[in-house]
This record gives C-alpha cells, structure tokens and sequence, in this order.
C-alpha cells in the first residue's frame, strides 16, 4: 500500500460486504481504543451495482447508513466505488459521470443538513497512462465542483488500484508491467492511497510470495523511483491539463443527462447506465478479438507452450449463480476470458 502517511500512522480501510449496526459499534470501539485512522468504505450503491440487491433493502440500508453517519460525523464512512465501472468495460467518461452521478445520490439523500463525513473515492486504474493519471484530475474537480452546490467539504480521499479488465492467465508475469505502470498513474494522478494487485491473484489463493512483490512494486516506486518525493508532478503540464479538463467537461455533460433522465439510482432501476457499459465494453472486447487492443502473451506474441490448467487455486472467469435481483447487476469481466478458456480446452485436447 503506497500512501503518503508515514508507515506507523497508515490508515487502515475496510471494505465491509455485509451492514450491521452492532457490528460497526463493535469495530468502531476496538479501533478507537488503538488510536487509528480508519476509512470504512460504506457504499450501499456500490453493493446494489454489485450485487443487484441492497443489504437488506433500500429503507433500512439507508436508516443503518443514516445512524452511522450521526454518530460519527467526523469519519471516513461513506464510499464511492467506482472500480466495477471500469472493470465491466466502461468508458474513462462514463467512469467519471457514474461516480459523480453515484455520489450525488448520497448528497441529495443527507440534503437535508451538511453532510460533514469525508469522502472515499475507489478507482481502478488502465493501462491508458496519460488519461488515468488525468481521469484521477478530473474525478477530483468534478466533487469539487458538485460537493460547492450543496456546501459539503470538496475534499476526497481517493484510494486507487489496477484493473482487473486487462490482466491475463497466460504469460502471467505481464500482469508485473501493467500493474506497475497503473500505479505509477495513480501516483502522478495524486491519489491518496495506492493499492496494488498481485501479479497472480486472478488464478492463485492468497499468498506471502504474490504479496510480496505487490508490495516491492510499489516500495520500488517509493525508494527508488522517488515517486513520493513530489505530490502534484503533474501540474502545469500542458497535455495532461487539457485532458483533464476534456474528460471533465465529457463527464460533466454525462452528469448532467443522468440528472435530467431521473436520476442514478432510477436508470439503475430501468437498466440504461447497465445496458451503457455493456455497449461499451462490447467495443473494447471487439477491439481485443481484432487484436486492435494487445495484450502481450495473450492475444499478441503467444508461446504456445504455455501451459496453465494445472496452475489454476481460484476459478478466473466470471461466475453465473442465478438468483432473484431488484436490478440487473454490473458484472465484471476481463478482455482475455474467452481467449482463455478456449486454451485451456486445447491444453486438455493435448
């Protein structure tokens, strides 16, 4: 984890799956006693995308959400997950306007006094250098300006991670590059907290060895890139200040349409911000089949040799488990998939 708190006084996020009233009391209390700074990274929409299903429902997900945030106004409770927008395909502009669309539902939710708790952006992060270090510019001038029109702080917290859109099964080492330049993106973007994938975490459990280097990734950047020294090395250069400021207006405008179309939570409801992204990610994947987008050792300079059904701890593509949802939900998938599995029937053929 790549932050600019020194390591005794890093921040500790959770990422809850579940919403207990008792649970988070419990938690609160225990790392309140040991002094630490916690992000919470409550985001109810965020499990509605995900899951097409609220926590419990809609009315007492936002009465447990409302309690939390009384009791503790001064806390990082609420988050706005973005990373499943980007890893089911959509745009850099529909990123940015879904984020800001998706947090302006909790602004127009607690309208009625200041919202006061800070606020986490999550991001995942492209291999597109230049416009991701731009989209985390843009992201933070857009809750700017939309936190001013209802007095709320417009300030963020911005914790930034690779994609899980472009990484691989064959040629896994790969997956080093792409996360590597990833987070250099965040970093020159001015994220707050960078978070990096493990090379091998789509196809292995958990492991000290693929942590490791997730971790000597970023301490490499840090120590020997001297990506730490300067916060805002961007600044002032003229083409990724006018991408910036292309993609916010893009977003803005995009914003704008949700807005007027109902609003976020309603064209969930009715499908459209769904049927977008897969519009969206069926160009991409089209680009990937027509090898327009290369993905090294993938679809672009294969070893045929390469071999990885006896590899595979974690089922890597995308699981279907039927079950009944009040909206269709965002589901991520990675470029390669199909590629794969069809590699993976030809080593069993072998």
């Amino acid at each position: 984890m790549f932050n600019k708190y020194p390591f005794e006084k890093a921040p500790i996020y959770f990422n809850l799956t579940f919403l207990s009233e008792e649970f988070f009391s419990k938690l609160k209390q225990y790392l309140s006693e040991n002094k630490a700074t916690v992000f919470y990274n409550i985001d109810l929409i965020g499990n509605l995308t995900r899951s097409g299903n609220w926590f419990h429902n809609l009315k007492e997900d936002h009465r447990i959400l409302e309690k939390i945030v009384s009791e503790n106004p001064s806390e990082a409770i609420i988050s706005i997950d973005t990373t499943g927008y980007q890893n089911a395909g959509a745009t850099i502009v529909q990123q940015l306007a879904y984020a800001l669309a998706h947090a302006n539902e909790y602004l127009n939710h607690f309208s009625s006094e200041k919202l006061k708790t800070p606020i986490t952006f999550k991001v995942a992060l492209g291999s597109n250098y230049f416009f991701e270090i731009a989209k985390i510019r843009a992201l933070r001038k857009l809750w700017a300006a939309l936190a001013s029109e209802y007095n709320s702080s417009e300030s963020c917290h911005i914790i930034a991670m690779p994609s899980k859109r472009n990484k691989t099964l064959y040629d896994y080492n790969v997956n080093m590059l792409r996360t590597t330049t990833e987070c250099m993106s965040a970093v020159l973007g001015g994220a707050n907290t960078i978070c990096n994938l493990p090379y091998d975490a789509l196809f292995h459990k958990s492991n000290e060895f693929g942590e490791r280097i997730s971790r000597n990734q970023l301490l490499v950047l840090k120590e020997e890139s001297y990506f730490d020294t300067v916060s805002n090395a961007a600044d002032g250069t003229y083409y990724i200040e006018s991408l910036t400021d292309e993609l916010a207006e893009k977003a803005l405008t995009l914003f704008k349409n949700i807005e007027k179309g109902s609003g976020f939570l309603q064209q969930l409801k009715e499908g459209k911000i769904q049927h977008k992204i897969k519009e969206s990610a069926e160009k991409e994947q089209q680009l990937f089949n027509e090898e327009k987008i290369k993905l090294l050792g993938t679809n672009y300079h294969t070893n045929p040799e390469d071999r990885m059904k006896a590899d595979l701890d974690l089922y890597p593509f995308v699981k279907t488990k039927p079950r009944k949802t009040i909206i269709a939900p965002i589901v991520e998938k990675r470029l390669a998939e199909k590629t794969e599995q069809e590699r993976l029937k030809q080593e069993n053929h072998g």
